[in-house]
């Protein structure tokens, strides 16, 4: 832990994937999750601060830290540990319910009411010379502020450096990421940063300068704290996914578009070929047809002239059976040339016989499908997604046509289609949901904010009046300028994007 006057051993080291540059707001909604640990004396009702180290929060009211932070706390009755958020109004009183000298690591619990965001513990590799950012309270930069005792007790933004991982390096004494982000006396505990505002250590120590020695920091890996965390009988929040930014996302997605409206061209072009050939066919055929038709009537006409003559002379030399013969050739052969002239393939068969052998050599899968909706499940495109803390889990999507979501949660009408934005009144992360009904496709865009941005927008938030579900095409499309109104006032970019791809429920 931390001596307010003197660094008790609170430098730490960490490790992150691929060297990717984080976006300050990752960074920013990470710090949410981080505290200052405080011990506090309590002698006859006066309390006194002792010393201070940093902590994260890996549950709603569960804190991490280093042992050492802590440790004077078990062996004195009469200090008390208090935790100190980074934003709010005030803090809390915890107790040690895990502790492990081993590793240098312990778990608080609040034993007052209070929640805090919790983290999430990156479990996948940490890449030689990745960028990481430690987070928490050196206790210089509070000297440096003039901070006094109430300041530190007092909710604050915890510090943040950057630097780099030199992977291959361990203490023996414990599983450990060497780093070079700048951590100073207060820092112990406070969590080590990839560059998507993942945790993948826990700042514990640092090497010794020697007068122009460069500085290198230690952190416990997430493999000491998953051992840890599991003895304590505590699952946290992980993910392995890979730090991807929004910025390589987007170029993914419009190569992937590119692609496919490439292939959507190309597919147009060759039925467009194909159909014009057909109808060439089709057109010489009718063509044909009616020719032959006409010929036939006209060659039946003909011959029932022929007959009609034949029946005539016959009549005059008084041979009734030959004029009945006669005449009937004559009848049948009217009706015949009366049948091939009518049965003539009309010119406006032309369209509808190219559909039909379109379709057969199945081709009518050109154009534009039946809007998907019903009850679906949504599964995680990951190679489209970038997941930072959120869970990956199918999502069930009950969405009728009019944009209603479980009978109870309407869509508004935008420019892209289908969208809402929630706020929620607990949870601090604000969600853009998006429905393409064409495509399958649903997807989230999430918010981390903090307590004062998020306080902002709960205000402007319980002000909208969501219609109810069927409204009319022009209510929904008023209701979705509210929305991008609200959307308008969220950072850029998205903390998170989570892309699903939707079918019918078994």
């Amino acid at each position: 832990m931390l001596i307010l006057a003197a660094a008790l051993g609170g430098l730490f080291a960490l490790g992150v994937p691929s060297r990717l540059l984080a976006d300050p707001g990752d960074i920013a909604a990470a710090a949410r999750s981080v505290v200052r640990v405080v011990l506090i004396s309590e002698d006859g009702g006066h309390l006194e601060l002792i010393g201070h180290g940093s902590g994260v929060a890996i549950g709603p009211d569960r804190i991490l830290t280093n042992a050492h932070v802590v440790a004077a706390a078990r062996e004195d009755e009469t200090m008390r540990i208090g935790v100190v958020p980074s934003e709010g109004q005030n803090g809390w009183f915890a107790r040690v319910v895990a502790f492990s000298p081993g590793n240098d690591l312990a778990l608080l619990q609040l034993i007052e009411p209070g929640t805090l965001p919790a983290a999430t513990l990156y479990t996948g590799p940490v890449a030689d010379g990745a960028d990481v950012y430690a987070v928490g309270y050196p206790g210089n930069v509070d000297l440096a502020q003039g901070y006094n005792i109430g300041d530190i007790v007092s909710p604050s933004a915890p510090v943040k450096t950057r630097g780099s991982i030199s992977a291959g390096r361990s203490s023996k004494q414990f599983d450990t990421l060497l780093h070079t982000a700048p951590v100073g006396a207060g820092n112990s505990g406070g969590p080590l940063l990839d560059a998507c505002g993942r945790v993948i250590g826990i700042n514990t120590f640092g090497t010794v300068s020697q007068g122009s020695d460069s500085e290198f920091f230690f952190a416990a890996s997430t493999r000491e704290i998953a051992r840890f965390l599991l003895a304590a009988r505590v699952k946290p929040r992980t993910t392995g996914t890979v730090c991807r930014s929004l910025a390589d996302l987007d170029r993914a997605e419009a190569d992937r578009l590119a692609g496919e409206k490439a292939h959507t061209d190309e597919a147009a072009r060759a039925a467009a070929a194909l159909e014009e050939t057909t109808r060439r066919e089709v057109q010489l055929e009718v063509i044909s047809q009616r020719e032959n038709g006409m010929a036939l009537a006209g060659l039946a006409l003909l011959l029932a002239l022929g007959s009609g003559g034949t029946a005539f002379l016959l009549l005059q030399k008084a041979d009734r059976r030959g004029v009945w013969i006669a005449g009937g050739a004559t009848v049948l052969l009217l009706g015949g040339a009366a049948a091939a002239w009518l049965s003539r393939p009309a010119l406006t068969e032309i369209d509808s016989r190219v559909r039909d052998m379109m379709q057969g050599n199945g081709k009518a899968s050109a154009r534009p499908g039946r809007e998907l909706a019903g009850n679906l499940v949504c599964v995680l495109d990951l190679d489209r997604s970038r997941v930072t803390v959120s869970d990956t889990a199918d999502v069930d999507l009950d969405w009728r046509e009019n944009g209603c979501v479980g009978g109870r949660s309407q869509f508004a009408l935008g420019p892209e289609g289908w969208f809402r934005v929630v706020v929620p009144r607990a949870e601090d992360t604000v969600t853009v949901a998006r429905f393409d009904p064409t495509t399958a496709t649903y997807r989230t865009d999430n918010y981390f904010l903090g307590a004062d941005e998020m306080n902002a927008l709960r205000a402007q938030y319980r002000k909208l009046q969501a219609p109810a579900c069927g409204a009319d095409e022009a209510i929904l499309r008023r209701f979705g300028e509210e929305q991008r109104s609200l959307a308008g006032a969220l950072p850029a970019p998205a903390n998170e994007r989570l892309v699903f791809v939707c079918g019918q429920a078994k």
